[in-house]
């Protein structure tokens, strides 16, 4: 078998495994996020400075887990070049 073909399919099975795990991990996020805006909506304890820190902590989150998506895109795609 020729080893640039075994070779992408390792590449190809790690990039499915990856984009497996990856939307895996948005979604658990994202019932987080609804779960925290639930109770964030609920706390009448809570100053409005707290519940804007957690807002924005949570769209830094966000930011960085997209940043993180693409960067590992980027490098598949350049492994991908490669064949």
């Amino acid at each position: 078998m020729d080893q640039k073909l075994v070779f992408k399919q390792m590449v190809d099975f790690n990039k499915g495994a990856f984009n497996n795990a990856f939307n895996a991990m948005v979604m658990v996020q994202e019932q987080n996020e609804t779960l925290a805006n639930t109770m964030l909506s609920q706390a009448t304890w809570m100053p409005e400075e707290g519940k804007k820190a957690v807002q924005d902590w949570v769209e830094t989150f966000k930011k960085g887990r997209e940043e993180y998506k693409k960067a590992v895109d980027e490098a598949f795609k350049k492994v991908e070049s490669f064949f």
